[in-house]
Protein backbone atom coordinates (compact mmCIF):
# COMPACT_ATOMS: atom_id res chain seq x y z
CA UNK A 1 0.00 0.00 0.00
CA UNK A 2 1.30 3.51 -1.14
CA UNK A 3 0.06 6.37 0.54
CA UNK A 4 0.49 9.71 -1.83
CA UNK A 5 0.20 13.02 -0.12
CA UNK A 6 -1.72 15.53 -3.00
CA UNK A 7 -0.28 18.44 -1.44
CA UNK A 8 1.10 20.54 -4.31
CA UNK A 9 0.95 17.82 -6.96
CA UNK A 10 -0.80 19.10 -10.77
CA UNK A 11 -4.03 17.08 -10.69
CA UNK A 12 -3.86 15.60 -14.30
CA UNK A 13 0.01 14.54 -13.55
CA UNK A 14 -0.76 13.51 -10.51
CA UNK A 15 -3.81 11.14 -11.62
CA UNK A 16 -1.57 9.87 -14.75
CA UNK A 17 0.92 8.80 -12.64
CA UNK A 18 -1.74 7.16 -10.35
CA UNK A 19 -3.76 5.40 -12.63
CA UNK A 20 -0.67 3.71 -14.08
CA UNK A 21 0.54 2.19 -10.64
CA UNK A 22 -3.42 1.35 -9.76
CA UNK A 23 -3.46 -0.65 -13.32
CA UNK A 24 -0.24 -2.53 -12.41
CA UNK A 25 -1.87 -3.80 -9.31
CA UNK A 26 -0.57 -1.36 -6.52
CA UNK A 27 -3.13 -0.02 -3.70
CA UNK A 28 -2.74 3.58 -3.52
CA UNK A 29 -4.12 5.77 -1.24
CA UNK A 30 -4.49 9.43 -1.68
CA UNK A 31 -4.48 12.16 1.53
CA UNK A 32 -5.03 15.68 1.41
CA UNK A 33 -6.65 15.85 -1.60
CA UNK A 34 -7.90 19.06 -1.13
CA UNK A 35 -4.71 20.84 -1.73
CA UNK A 36 -3.87 19.05 -4.73
CA UNK A 37 -3.96 22.39 -7.54
CA UNK A 38 -5.29 22.44 -11.16
CA UNK A 39 -3.27 24.68 -13.76
CA UNK A 40 -4.52 27.31 -15.76
CA UNK A 41 -6.83 30.91 -14.68
CA UNK A 42 -9.29 30.40 -12.09
CA UNK A 43 -12.21 31.66 -13.83
CA UNK A 44 -11.31 29.59 -16.92
CA UNK A 45 -10.88 26.27 -14.38
CA UNK A 46 -14.13 27.39 -12.58
CA UNK A 47 -16.29 27.80 -15.55
CA UNK A 48 -15.00 24.31 -17.09
CA UNK A 49 -15.64 22.23 -13.85
CA UNK A 50 -19.55 24.40 -13.62
CA UNK A 51 -20.35 23.07 -17.21
CA UNK A 52 -19.40 19.98 -15.89
CA UNK A 53 -21.46 19.69 -12.72
CA UNK A 54 -24.36 21.55 -14.27
CA UNK A 55 -24.58 18.82 -17.55
CA UNK A 56 -25.84 16.40 -15.03
CA UNK A 57 -28.19 15.41 -12.63
CA UNK A 58 -28.32 12.92 -9.49
CA UNK A 59 -31.43 11.21 -11.30
CA UNK A 60 -30.42 11.26 -14.98
CA UNK A 61 -26.64 11.53 -14.74
CA UNK A 62 -23.99 11.77 -15.74
CA UNK A 63 -23.36 13.67 -12.37
CA UNK A 64 -19.72 14.68 -11.91
CA UNK A 65 -18.73 15.34 -8.13
CA UNK A 66 -18.23 18.54 -6.25
CA UNK A 67 -16.22 17.17 -3.23
CA UNK A 68 -12.09 17.40 -4.06
CA UNK A 69 -11.91 14.12 -2.89
CA UNK A 70 -14.78 12.53 -5.66
CA UNK A 71 -12.97 14.97 -8.27
CA UNK A 72 -9.34 13.14 -8.15
CA UNK A 73 -10.81 9.91 -8.37
CA UNK A 74 -13.15 10.92 -11.20
CA UNK A 75 -10.01 11.97 -12.91
CA UNK A 76 -8.29 9.03 -12.45
CA UNK A 77 -11.38 7.23 -13.38
CA UNK A 78 -10.64 8.98 -16.83
CA UNK A 79 -7.43 7.55 -17.07
CA UNK A 80 -8.51 3.84 -16.81
CA UNK A 81 -10.83 1.69 -18.77
CA UNK A 82 -13.16 1.43 -15.63
CA UNK A 83 -15.62 -0.37 -17.78
CA UNK A 84 -13.85 -3.24 -18.16
CA UNK A 85 -12.89 -6.09 -14.97
CA UNK A 86 -9.19 -4.81 -15.05
CA UNK A 87 -10.38 -0.93 -15.00
CA UNK A 88 -12.91 -2.22 -11.98
CA UNK A 89 -10.28 -4.45 -10.30
CA UNK A 90 -7.60 -1.40 -10.37
CA UNK A 91 -9.91 1.37 -9.49
CA UNK A 92 -10.75 -0.85 -6.48
CA UNK A 93 -7.23 -0.06 -5.30
CA UNK A 94 -7.58 3.62 -5.27
CA UNK A 95 -8.80 5.44 -2.01
CA UNK A 96 -8.94 9.42 -1.64
CA UNK A 97 -9.49 11.09 1.15
CA UNK A 98 -9.85 14.83 2.38
CA UNK A 99 -7.26 15.25 5.14
CA UNK A 100 -5.32 12.61 6.72
CA UNK A 101 -7.69 9.92 8.39
CA UNK A 102 -6.23 8.42 11.67
CA UNK A 103 -5.60 5.33 10.08
CA UNK A 104 -3.32 6.77 7.79
CA UNK A 105 -1.69 9.26 10.31
CA UNK A 106 1.22 7.55 11.60
CA UNK A 107 2.38 5.72 7.45
CA UNK A 108 4.78 7.41 5.26
CA UNK A 109 3.38 9.68 2.80
CA UNK A 110 5.27 10.16 -0.42
CA UNK A 111 5.29 12.72 -3.13
CA UNK A 112 5.41 12.83 -6.61
CA UNK A 113 8.41 14.92 -8.06
CA UNK A 114 6.92 14.37 -11.79
CA UNK A 115 3.57 15.99 -10.27
CA UNK A 116 5.04 18.71 -8.18
CA UNK A 117 4.30 22.89 -8.68
CA UNK A 118 7.60 23.61 -9.30
CA UNK A 119 6.79 21.87 -13.03
CA UNK A 120 4.29 24.89 -13.58
CA UNK A 121 6.19 27.46 -15.46
CA UNK A 122 3.24 30.26 -14.18
CA UNK A 123 1.52 30.98 -11.66
CA UNK A 124 -1.99 30.32 -12.77
CA UNK A 125 -3.07 27.32 -10.86
CA UNK A 126 -6.47 26.67 -8.88
CA UNK A 127 -6.56 24.77 -5.49
CA UNK A 128 -8.96 21.78 -5.90
CA UNK A 129 -10.52 22.89 -2.29
CA UNK A 130 -11.36 26.53 -3.12
CA UNK A 131 -12.38 25.15 -6.11
CA UNK A 132 -14.44 22.70 -4.55
CA UNK A 133 -16.10 25.48 -2.32
CA UNK A 134 -17.53 27.36 -5.30
CA UNK A 135 -18.98 24.96 -6.92
CA UNK A 136 -21.28 24.29 -3.60
CA UNK A 137 -19.23 21.51 -1.94
CA UNK A 138 -19.65 21.43 1.65
CA UNK A 139 -16.47 18.62 2.48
Amino acid sequence: MTVIDANNLILGRMASTIAQRILNGEEINVINAEKAIISGRRDATFDRYRAYVARGSREFGPRFPRRPDQIIARTVRGMIPHTKTTGREAYNRLKVYVGVPPELSKEQAITLNDANITRLSTSNYTVLGDLSKRLGSKY
